[in-house]
C-alpha cells in the first residue's frame, strides 16, 4: 500500500539524516492524503510549488505540519488567504516580490521569514537571482520591515550524477558565508536550503541544512 511505502521511505530517511537538518517535504503533485501520510510518518514542513494545491493540502492538514514554499510565486498570487498558509517563503528571487510581501504581511500584522533563491548554476530556464547579485538583493530586502531574510536557497540538477550538483552548492555555501559575515540587520543566515532527492547527500557535504525531498518520500510520479 502507498501509505506504507510512504511511512517506510520517511522512517529511513529520518534516521539516515544528521542532526539539525530538517526535511521538506516536496509534494508537488501529490494528492493531500499522500502528504498527510508523510506528515503522520514524522514529516514536519511540507513544501509546495502550486497555490492551489497547497491550499487544498492545507484543507486537509491545517497546522499538522509547517508550510514552505518552494515554487516560483508569481505577484498575484500573494495574497492574504495564500501568506496565512506558509511559514516561509523560500523562493523569493526580486525585490518586487520581497516588496509585495512585505506590504501584504505588514497589512496581517506578521513577518514572514523568506530565503533568497540563488540561479547558482546560470540557467535561464530557471528562476533565482544571479550569485553576483545575490548580495545587493539582500542588503535592499533587508529594510523592509514584515519580511526577515533567513538564508538562501538554491536547485541543483534534478536528474544525472549527483555530483553535477556540487559547484552550485559550493557556490551557495560560499555566498551564504560571506553574507552572513557582513552582518546586515535584519537578516540572519541561518537556513541554506539545497538538494533534493537526486543531489541532497552531496547537498548535505556542502553545508545544507534544509533539504527537499519528493520521490524518496513519496515514490515516483505516476
Amino acid at each position: 500500500m502507498a501509505s506504507d511505502l510512504i511511512k517506510r521511505n520517511v522512517a529511513r530517511l529520518l534516521a539516515e539524516l544528521p542532526d539539525g537538518v530538517e526535511v521538506v517535504a516536496a509534494a508537488k503533485a501529490r494528492t493531500p492524503e499522500e502528504v498527510l501520510q508523510a506528515v503522520q510518518a514524522g514529516i514536519k514542513i511540507v513544501g509546495e510549488n502550486y497555490v492551489k494545491e497547497a491550499k487544498q493540502a492545507y484543507e486537509l492538514l491545517g497546522r499538522k505540519a509547517r508550510w514552505h514554499f518552494i515554487g516560483t510565486l508569481q505577484k498575484h498570487n500573494v495574497r492574504r488567504n495564500v501568506l496565512e498558509i506558509f511559514d516561509m517563503i523560500e523562493s523569493v528571487d526580486s525585490l518586487e516580490i520581497a516588496r509585495e510581501i512585505d506590504r501584504k504581511c505588514a497589512q496581517m500584522g506578521k513577518i514572514m521569514p523568506i530565503l533568497i533563491e540563488v540561479n547558482s548554476g546560470r540557467e535561464p530556464q530557471k528562476s533565482g537571482v544571479l550569485p553576483e547579485d545575490v548580495e545587493q538583493l539582500v542588503g535592499e530586502t533587508s529594510g523592509l520591515r514584515n519580511i526577515k531574510v533567513t538564508g538562501l536557497m538554491t536547485m541543483g540538477p534534478r536528474f544525472g550524477n549527483p555530483e553535477d550538483s556540487r559547484p552550485y552548492f559550493v557556490e551557495t555555501r560560499r555566498i551564504f558565508d560571506r553574507i552572513k559575515g557582513l552582518k546586515l540587520p535584519n537578516v540572519e543566515m541561518r537556513y541554506l536550503s539545497m538538494g533534493m532527492t537526486n543531489s541532497y547527500e552531496v547537498a548535505l557535504e556542502e553545508g545544507a541544512n534544509i533539504i527537499r525531498i519528493g520521490t524518496k518520500i513519496f515514490g515516483a510520479r505516476d
